[in-house]
C-alpha cells in the first residue's frame, strides 16, 4: 500500500554539520571541505541509484559540481551557527516503476529551483537489502541561499520565517502527494496517498458518510522507529523466516509499528469486503432480485474472500446496519433493528463458515432445517425465502402495482428528508 513521507530537515553547524558531508553522504563521492580540511569519502556507499544536480537558468557553471556546490555553500555562511542547508526526504511509491520514481522526483526538485531560486541536489536510494524491500526514497538537498549568476546571495527568509516557513511546506507536501497520486493513476493502481493530518482527513470522509473509512483512520500517528530499533526488528523478521515462525517484535516501538501495520490491514479486508458486498447488492438488485435475496448474496459474496474474523464479522455487521435508512423510527425500534441486524449476519457468517457456501443455497431454495439435521415441522417454522418470493410473484398483478407505488412514494420521502438533512448538515460546516 502506498504510503505518504515528506520531511524537513536542517544542515546545522551548531550540530556539528556540513553542507559538504550531508552531500558527499548522500551521493556516495568523495568531497574535501576546504573549510574544515576534512574528506567526506562515502565511495563505497552502496543503493545508490541515481543522483543529479538542478540549478536556475543563470547559475554559473561551477554548480554542477558536487565539490564546488556545497563547499561554496560552506564559505557564503559566516556564523558559528549557521544553517548551510536544508534536507527534503521523500518517500517513493514503490508501486510505480523506476522510471517513474525518477521523473517525479525530479519534479519536485524543479519546482524548488523556481519556487526559491536554489540549487537543488537529489540522490535516489534503493531499500535496504535487510530492510523493506517498498522503502524506496529520495534525500533532497538544497542550498539556504539563492543561487544567481555572481553565486549565492539572499537568504531564502520565507523557509525560515515562522510566519510563512510552516504555510510553504505544506503546499510543497501537497504538490509531492499530488506528484505521486499523479504517477500512481497512470500505472493503473487504485491506490492514492494524502499529505494531510489522519484528523484533517478523518473529517473529509465523515462528511462523505464513509463510517468505515472514518474508522480506520481515528488513531494516532504510526512512529518512527529510529536506526537502532530498527536494525533490531530487521534481524529478528529475517531470524523468524529462517526458523518457520511467526515474527513478534522485540522492541516497545517495533510492537507499537507492528499493532498498528496489524489494525490497518484489517480495515483494508474489511473495505475490501464490504465493497464486494455493495456491489453484489447492487447487480443483484439490477438483475430483479428482492431486497432479502440481494442481501444474502452480498453476504455469502463478501464470506467467500478468504477466512472471515470475528472482528471482521462484527465491524461488517456494524457498518452494514448502520448505512440502512432510520427514518420514521423511534430509538427503540432503531435499537433493535441494529442488534437483529448484527445478531442475523453474525449467525449467517458463523453458519456458512461451519457449514459451507451450500448452507446458504440450501436456505434460498426452500429447504428446511430438516433438511440440516433438525425435526421442524414445517407449519411452526417460519416461511423461506423462496417462499416469500413466489408469494409475492403469485399476487395479483393490480395489488402488486399498488404496493410497489406505495414502495416507490416511501423511498422518495426518505431521499425527500436526507436531502434536508444533509443540507443541514451543510449549513452547520459553513458557520464554523
Amino acid at each position: 500500500m502506498a504510503s505518504y513521507h515528506l520531511s524537513v530537515k536542517t544542515i546545522k553547524r551548531s550540530a556539528g554539520r556540513t553542507a559538504t558531508a550531508a552531500g558527499a553522504y548522500r551521493a556516495g563521492e568523495r568531497i574535501e571541505c576546504q573549510r574544515e580540511g576534512r574528506v567526506h569519502d562515502y565511495t563505497a556507499k552502496r543503493g545508490i541509484e541515481e543522483t543529479f544536480i538542478l540549478t536556475p537558468k543563470d547559475a554559473p557553471s561551477w554548480a554542477q559540481d558536487r565539490s564546488a556546490l556545497w563547499n561554496a555553500a560552506e564559505e557564503s555562511e559566516t556564523r558559528r551557527n549557521s544553517v548551510t542547508a536544508r534536507e527534503w526526504e521523500l518517500a517513493l511509491p514503490s508501486e510505480i516503476s523506476a522510471e517513474d520514481r525518477s521523473q517525479i522526483t525530479r519534479q519536485f526538485a524543479e519546482e524548488l529551483v523556481s519556487r526559491y531560486g536554489v540549487a537543488v541536489d537529489v540522490a535516489i536510494h534503493a531499500p535496504h537489502r535487510e530492510g523493506d524491500q517498498r522503502n524506496h526514497h529520495a534525500h533532497v538537498l538544497t542550498s539556504t541561499r539563492k543561487l544567481e549568476s555572481e553565486g549565492f546571495t539572499a537568504k531564502t527568509r520565507v523557509l525560515d520565517s515562522a510566519k510563512t516557513g510552516g504555510a510553504e511546506i505544506e503546499q510543497m507536501r501537497g504538490l509531492w502527494a499530488e506528484l505521486q497520486n499523479r504517477a500512481l493513476e497512470r500505472a493503473g493502481e487504485v491506490e492514492r496517498v494524502d499529505h494531510r493530518s489522519l484528523e484533517a482527513q478523518r473529517e473529509d470522509v465523515l462528511s462523505q458518510g464513509d463510517a468505515l473509512k472514518a474508522e480506520e483512520l481515528d488513531r494516532n500517528p504510526e512512529v518512527k522507529l529510529g536506526p537502532a530499533a530498527n536494525a533490531m526488528e530487521r534481524r529478528e523478521k529475517a531470524a523468524a523466516e529462517r526458523e518457520g515462525r511467526e515474527y513478534v517484535p522485540v522492541t516497545e516501538r517495533g510492537a507499537v509499528v507492528h499493532a498498528a501495520r496489524q489494525a490497518r490491514a484489517a480495515f483494508r479486508e474489511m473495505r475490501e469486503r464490504l465493497d464486494i458486498a455493495r456491489e453484489t447488492y447492487g447487480i443483484e438488485r439490477e438483475a430483479g432480485e428482492g431486497r432479502v435475496s440481494a442481501g444474502l448474496a452480498a453476504l455469502r459474496a463478501a464470506t467467500s474472500k478468504g477466512r472471515v474474523t470475528d472482528d471482521v464479522r462484527e465491524r461488517l455487521a456494524w457498518i452494514t446496519d448502520r448505512g440502512r435508512d432510520r427514518g420514521g423510527q423511534s430509538d427503540e425500534e432503531q435499537g433493535r433493528g441494529r442488534n437483529y441486524a448484527r445478531d442475523r449476519l453474525k449467525s449467517i457468517l458463523d453458519r456458512d463458515a461451519a457449514q459451507g457456501p451450500q448452507a446458504a443455497v440450501h436456505k434460498l431454495e426452500g429447504h428446511s432445517e430438516l433438511e440440516q439435521g433438525g425435526e421442524v415441522e414445517r407449519e411452526n417454522r417460519k416461511p423461506s425465502v423462496k417462499e416469500r418470493l413466489e408469494e409475492v410473484l403469485n399476487k395479483p398483478r393490480e395489488k402488486l402495482e399498488i404496493e410497489d407505488a406505495r414502495e416507490v412514494h416511501s423511498e422518495k420521502e426518505v431521499e425527500k428528508d436526507h436531502e434536508i438533512d444533509r443540507e443541514v448538515d451543510r449549513d452547520r460546516g459553513l458557520s464554523h
